[in-house]
């Protein structure tokens, strides 16, 4: 796994500094922005109810002309209502008493009187045709005054705004003093007072009495999920729907003749809600979220300079000191605070002691070495010093046998001089190339004591893989070698199959990590005696000594023609306690 991919896995599970940050100061400033928010939302609610209210006053203030004109219809026919009944027994009088009344008036085009059985006593223009009044029975004849909308004929087909009030004499119904007003007027007036308002005036039980537009498309100007005797009778109030034609409009109701008469005005929301607001209200509203956004910012710029950015710079010149480099001396921080000079500072103290740590243990260490490798050049002149006098005692020696054993002895001082000689010649003493080392004693053991012991010419083959093994794993391997390759030479003799004698020597990784040896030589062993006489068996002790020191496992398989010798060791050293013979 490469380093950026590592580094990049540590961000997804462990957010930096700069997130945590943000994230910190986000709750830090929530309790704000919530309370802010909710302030601003009640301020566009409290926004919204005075446009309400404004709406409310604006449709009352528009249909004030309407109201003069009905209230004043209602109050001429209840004065009618008194004045009739003194003035009704001389028709005369009584229509000019209505004429009067209509000429000094000119928003009515109608006044009379109407009886109990329907007739039309006196009225304001005798050149009106009074017939047709049987169907407004109901409308008409009524014990308490009331409001109609009609198209009369004896009224030349316009449309009108009736006022009734009922004629009592004596506690008896006697008819009804009779006002019209032309709806024309009414629509005009609510047309002209507030053109951006649109008005309509109704009754308690629905019935629409004038708009500004008094056409068949009068009621898409009504909200479509209310109904006009509900909103009548709530009274005053303001809310806010979408009309029948589909438009969201902001509606408020009032009454203007109590309990006879209500106007309904409608307009365009000034204000839409949270998501459409004006500049300022959305300013207000948003202003948390700007100053989680600046506060975010500003923090991160302020941290990013006070710390984030000399941290890194740390982290630089750590990797630098993994990568090699010691030498921080001069390295320095762009004006940091404070804490974080004081860590740059103990970086560089603690590379700078561990700098001279390490020249020292360079030192130590070049100079063991030095003396380590002086070591093994004394201990290998001192073992060819007596190698070198054993040869001459054995040139000086005339018994067979004492010399043959004082050649034994010089071969083995010999192979502890070739190990100490690749010791000191080594590059490399905390390893040994196994390989390397058992080249020269086989070469020296087997090569040169080829023809002295077997008497003929010895074909030697080797295969060593280039295997390390520590220095004390050298020594019993490499005397190991060296018995094994005497005894090889010792006892190797003619092969009948290949018309000669040879000796196979492998050394190779057996399996991971651990190491085999193996050994093999040519023999024959013809019926009746040995070809060769019997030894003492000391090299075959001493390879067994050299085995358990190893740690290893010796195995032997002798046949007709040849004899092999196995040996596998662990390339791990025995732990100290583990038992071993280093005699």
């Amino acid at each position: 796994m490469s380093e950026t991919t590592s580094a990049t896995r540590r961000r997804l599970h462990r957010p930096g500094l700069a997130l945590q940050l943000a994230f910190v100061l986000s709750l830090a400033i929530l309790p704000l922005g919530l309370i802010s928010v909710y302030q601003t939302y009640k301020l566009i609610e409290e926004r919204q109810s005075l446009s309400g209210s404004a709406l409310l006053e604006e449709t009352q203030q528009a249909v004030a002309v309407a109201r003069n004109v009905i209230s004043a219809a209602a109050s001429t026919a209840e004065t009618l209502s008194i004045t009739i009944p003194a003035v009704r027994d001389t028709q005369e009088t009584c229509d000019a008493v209505l004429a009067r009344v209509v000429a000094q008036n000119r928003d009515f085009v109608f006044a009379g009187y109407v009886d109990s059985e329907l007739g039309l006593v006196c009225n304001s223009d005798n050149s009106l045709d009074v017939t047709g009044l049987d169907a407004l029975e109901d409308e008409i004849l009524r014990p308490e005054p009331g409001l109609f909308v009609r198209s009369f004929g004896f009224l030349a087909g316009r449309a009108t705004l009736n006022v009734t009030v009922p004629v009592m004499e004596a506690g008896v119904f006697r008819g009804v003093a009779w006002v019209s007003v032309p709806l024309v007027d009414l629509n005009a007036a609510l047309k002209r007072a507030a053109p951006d308002v649109e008005l309509v005036l109704f009754q308690p039980g629905g019935d629409v009495l004038a708009t500004e537009n008094f056409t068949d498309d009068r009621r898409s100007v009504l909200p479509s999920d209310r109904a006009l005797d509900t909103m009548a009778m709530r009274g005053r109030h303001t809310f806010r729907g979408y009309n029948r034609a589909g438009a969201l409009r902001d509606f408020a109701v009032a009454p203007i003749v109590e309990d006879e008469v209500f106007v309904m005005g409608s307009w365009a929301p000034r204000h839409r809600g949270l998501l459409v607001t004006s500049y300022a209200e959305t300013l207000a509203l948003y202003f948390p979220i700007f100053i989680w956004v600046i506060a975010i910012a500003v923090a991160y710029v302020g941290v990013h300079r006070l710390v984030i950015r000399h941290i890194r710079r740390l982290r630089s010149w750590m990797r630098l000191y993994a990568q090699g480099q010691t030498d921080f001396a001069n390295a320095r921080l762009d004006n940091p605070p404070l804490e974080v000079e004081y860590v740059a500072e103990a970086f560089r103290a603690m590379t700078e002691r561990l700098g001279e740590q390490d020249r020292r243990r360079q030192e130590d260490l070049e100079e063991k070495t030095v003396l380590l490798r002086e070591v093994h050049h004394r201990v290998k002149n001192n073992l060819q010093l007596i190698a070198s006098m054993m040869n001459m005692q054995i040139r000086a020696t005339t018994n067979p046998g004492a010399k043959h054993l004082l050649r034994r002895v010089q071969d083995r001082v010999m192979a502890l001089s070739a190990i100490h000689r690749y010791l000191y010649m080594a590059r490399k003493l905390s390893m040994v190339r196994a390989d390397k080392l058992l080249e020269d004693i086989i070469e020296q053991q087997v090569a040169l004591g080829s023809l002295e012991e077997a008497g003929h010419r010895i074909a030697v083959s080797t295969k060593l893989d280039p295997v390390e093994i520590t220095p004390d794993q050298s020594v019993p391997l490499s005397l190991m070698v060296a018995e094994a390759a005497i005894n090889a030479v010792k006892h190797c003799d003619v092969d009948k199959d290949t018309d000669g004698a040879w000796i196979n020597i492998a050394l190779q990784e057996a399996s991971p990590g651990v190491i085999g040896l193996s050994v093999v030589n040519s023999r024959l062993k013809p019926e009746g005696e040995p070809s060769r006489p019997e030894g003492t068996g000391l090299g075959s002790k001493l390879i067994e000594t050299f085995v358990i020191q190893l740690n290893g496992k010796l195995e032997t398989v002798e046949e007709d023609n040849r004899f092999e010798l196995h040996v596998t060791f662990p390339l791990a050293w025995p732990k100290e306690g583990d038992d071993d013979d280093d005699n």
